[in-house]
């Protein structure tokens, strides 16, 4: 089977390749991470320029194809270049349920403003209890008395890009209890509106976040997008393309934390010889390369199945099975990199650190590897 890249994903890897030495190197990073805002706006509006912003849409809904396997492309170069922009959130998960569930002249609106770089979207799914569970939703959405507008209430966890975000992607139950499959709609809800109140906070690897309360938050019925009460099965889609996306950036962090890993056990020396000569940290590194071509290896594999024409559950098989090895990964590469660079690494000063930090919470992630070890047995 042929795994080369096509024109098309070679330019991508190309162009964040030529973005990351020209303007992200490791104090520019840590520039953007220590603003205000957690991230360059700047860099966002060339995002859209270059066309990364399309990468995750359709050619029908005016993207660059909408294929995985590009997605894996240009988020791994994203993983080894550690960005802070919220690529994930605003662009592949929130842009996917765009995609999946808006129709007609807002879906154009919607999704033009994305890929424009204009609109900056946050998907609040998350609310305590539900652990990684998106049809866990105890937030309700009642009709108001008008019949035109519906009635928000309910708290939303973990929201990445809340503190940023124009508008919020909100699910919401219409009907039935708490963990049912049917009930669930999605809303766009301006992140001013009256009623929304927002605890932001910086994530460990230096991600904005916030936790969402919504107190009788009123929006126009039309503001849901698709059918009421059947929005669970796009944001399952929605969130496998996320899971891929923050798999296939994992990958790539873990190969730089490889590599960076290997370049300083041959110029750190103990009693007078580069530790690289040990044998014992030759056999761990060895292990550690095993770790990451695996790790790659199903990636791609995840990728391919959400491309191809297998179902549903067979693609939500296969990505549980690409976060359930990427978890196992990020434990054994990025504990080994941590040990034999040694306390240098816990420094604010290396970058070893921050990649560790980060590969720690893409492992939590829409759930970590023993989650979807579980889930994978299950479906």
């Amino acid at each position: 089977m042929d795994f080369s890249y096509t024109d098309v994903q070679q330019m991508l890897q190309d162009s964040v390749q030529k973005f990351v030495q020209k303007s992200y190197d490791f104090d520019t990073r840590n520039t953007i991470l220590n603003s205000d805002e957690g991230f360059s706006d700047e860099n966002w509006q060339l995002f859209a320029e270059l066309g990364w912003l399309a990468v995750p849409f359709s050619e029908e809904d005016g993207g660059l194809g909408g294929s995985a396997v590009d997605l894996m492309v240009i988020m791994e170069e994203f993983g080894k270049a550690n960005l802070i922009e919220p690529y994930t959130a605003a662009a592949v998960l929130s842009g996917s349920l765009v995609a999946e569930l808006a129709t007609g002249e807002a879906k154009t609106m919607l999704v033009e403003s994305i890929i424009g770089g204009e609109l900056l979207l946050a998907s609040a799914f998350a609310e305590p209890g539900s652990r990684f569970n998106p049809g866990s939703v105890a937030t309700s959405a009642a009709a108001a008395a008008d019949g035109d507008d519906v009635i928000l209430n309910g708290t939303k966890v973990a929201v990445e890009n809340g503190p940023n975000a124009n508008k919020l992607l909100v699910s919401a139950r219409e009907s039935g209890d708490v963990r049912d499959a049917q009930g669930i709609s999605v809303f766009v809800v301006d992140a001013s509106t009256p009623g929304i109140s927002m605890r932001s906070y910086q994530t460990v690897d230096g991600k904005m976040a916030s936790e969402v309360t919504l107190t009788d938050v009123k929006v126009p019925a039309s503001n849901r997008l698709g059918e009421a009460g059947a929005a669970l099965p796009a944001i399952e889609v929605a969130t496998n393309r996320a899971i891929v996306a923050v798999s296939a950036e994992a990958v790539g962090a873990l190969e730089v934390l490889l590599q960076k890993t290997v370049e300083y056990s041959k110029t750190r020396k103990q009693f007078g010889t580069p530790i690289g000569t040990f044998q014992a940290l030759q056999h761990r590194m060895a292990d550690m390369f095993i770790q990451c071509q695996l790790a790659r290896s199903i990636v791609i594999m995840a990728a391919m199945a959400l491309d191809g024409d297998d179902s549903a559950e067979e693609k939500a098989r296969a990505v549980a099975a690409a976060k359930s090895r990427i978890g196992k990964a990020i434990k054994d590469v990025g504990q080994e990199a941590i040990q034999i660079h040694g306390g240098i690494a816990m420094t604010e000063e290396l970058d070893v650190g921050h990649l560790f930090k980060r590969v720690t919470a893409l492992d939590l992630a829409f759930g970590d590897g023993d989650y979807h070890t579980q889930r994978f047995a299950q479906l």
